[in-house]
């Protein structure tokens, strides 16, 4: 691989500029740095720039907008080098234009006049929180001159200065993997969280992690010791929730044939998770508040009520606010348990994290269904990077498992991605009738087929789990049940299913 000029250890940097301009800025940043940082290397245009990064893999990018003249192009480069920080300059302040390559992959967005210096901390703070990005020797320039220390707890494990600790696997907290800014913020608030005893309330859009978040803050408590116990409100029936959280005494009602300890028993001395408690009906919702507000669980059908000690995290997909103003979710209620608030980042929005994701994911499921994969090959991790994501870190999950149950290797191939990475998909073709003369044929899909892929996607992308991902598609429950019972009809499918998946 060719490497910079410089010194053994330096920090990479490859500037795309045609006016130069941004190639002088990126000088006196390269001077102001902690970091020793190698000559920066220097691209006209964008394709030699590109092909340039693929071989040297830098550690920063700084890219002319300009220059670029595509957005397109610079999702390509976020993509090829995840591991860089990405750098976008521009002539002109446009906050629609720094949105836009933000969106498309940029980790910042400068226009002139820059202060080297302060662009500088931004890198440095950037090569500091993510210690992939640098090479075996290379330490701020403060402690290779004998100035300071690693903290505790970041040394190699010799009293060697010089070296940040290696850093070859994904970073990782509690459960979770990915050390993106957006997640270490994250990580900072569960750790500041977790003492406490007041409720948590987590947002968040489906599949980004919300029960790891809650998971985490219950093995970082004191509590961690006691039951941790969760409930999934929008896969259980509401007729039935209030016995799954309360418990009933027998012959409560038909069918309670023997007395159950409801979920707030069980979680006494530890954590009780109500997962989307946004699907909790709102007579319900009212002795949920009742038992925040005192700690006592009147089971069904008793006249005693019992005290316990638990901690409430709950969790939800919808926005609290607009639940609140369409009469679904008690006011009263919501502030009671929005004492202490953490908001998941989508998968989109970290999208540095989502080949550390994939690579777990891939030696985890090759692990459980015997495959050889090693590695994910630079094509399928451009695909990987580029897709939206709208099911998030489980819908990432599902892709790596499918690939791996479908094929064989020993690296993962764009091409044995599912169809909705690789673009590929399935339609009829159909003759039309000819009335007037021959015509062309056309490629078109049936409307029921259209929605039975779309459903279908929802709920691969959900686990299986109805009730989201019908929330996901702004439809009900039941409309998916039905659509289902048509299927199978039709042939196209089957009327057996397992309905809500935990």
């Amino acid at each position: 691989m060719e490497s910079m000029p410089g010194d053994q250890g330096q920090i990479r940097l490859a500037v795309l500029d045609g006016e130069g301009e941004t190639r002088r800025l990126a000088g006196s940043v390269a001077d102001a740095m902690d970091h020793a940082c190698a000559a920066p290397l220097t691209y006209h245009s964008f394709e030699p720039f590109y092909a340039a990064s693929t071989q040297v893999q830098p550690d920063v990018m700084i890219v002319d907008l300009e220059t670029l003249g595509q957005d397109g192009f610079l999702s390509r480069l976020a993509a090829a080098q995840p591991q860089a920080m990405l750098m976008a300059v521009s002539a002109r302040e446009s906050l629609t234009r720094s949105l836009a390559a933000m969106e498309a992959g940029a980790h910042d967005v400068i226009s002139f006049p820059a202060n080297p210096r302060a662009v500088a901390e931004k890198i440095d703070r950037f090569l500091i929180q993510n210690t992939r990005s640098l090479r075996d020797t290379a330490a701020p320039r403060h402690l290779r001159e004998g100035r300071g220390r690693l903290p505790t707890g970041e040394r190699n494990g010799t009293e060697n200065t010089h070296a940040l600790p290696e850093a070859t696997a994904p970073f990782r907290f509690e459960r979770f993997v990915g050390g993106s800014q957006r997640m270490r913020e994250v990580y900072d608030q569960i750790r500041r969280i977790a003492p406490s005893n007041a409720p948590v309330f987590v947002t968040g859009e489906s599949g980004s992690g919300k029960d790891l978040c809650a998971a985490a803050i219950h093995a970082r408590s004191p509590r961690k010791n006691a039951p941790f116990i969760a409930i999934n409100c929008a896969a259980i029936p509401g007729e039935l929730m209030e016995s799954e959280i309360f418990g009933h005494v027998r012959g409560a009602f038909a069918g309670a044939a023997d007395a159950r300890t409801g979920a707030a028993e069980l979680a006494d001395g530890g954590t009780l998770f109500l997962d989307e408690i946004g699907e909790m009906d709102l007579a319900l919702q009212s002795k949920l508040l009742r038992f925040v507000q005192t700690g006592l669980v009147q089971r069904i059908g008793d006249t005693r009520t019992r005290s316990v000690d638990v901690r409430i995290v709950c969790a939800t997909n919808r926005d609290p606010h607009v639940e609140i103003a369409g009469g679904r979710f008690r006011e009263d209620l919501f502030y009671r348990l929005h004492v202490l608030p953490i908001r998941m980042p989508a998968l989109r929005d970290r999208r540095e994290d989502i080949l550390p994701l994939a690579t777990s994911f891939l030696a985890r499921f090759a692990e459980e269904e015997g495959r050889a994969f090693s590695e994910i090959a630079p094509c399928a991790g451009e695909r990987l990077l580029t897709h939206g994501w709208p099911g998030n870190v489980r819908q990432l999950e599902n892709a790596i498992r499918q690939a791996v149950v479908m094929h064989e290797g020993t690296r993962l191939l764009a091409d044995m991605l599912p169809s909705f990475l690789t673009g590929q998909g399935l339609s009829t073709r159909l003759e039309p009738i000819r009335e007037r003369g021959p015509r062309r044929a056309i490629e078109i899909e049936p409307l029921w087929a259209q929605e039975k892929r779309i459903i279908e996607s929802a709920l691969d992308a959900f686990d299986g789990n109805i009730a989201k991902a019908a929330a996901a598609l702004e439809i009900s429950p039941s409309t998916i049940y039905r659509k289902r019972q048509s299927w199978s009809g039709r042939g196209e499918g089957s009327a057996d299913f397992t309905g809500f998946a935990g």
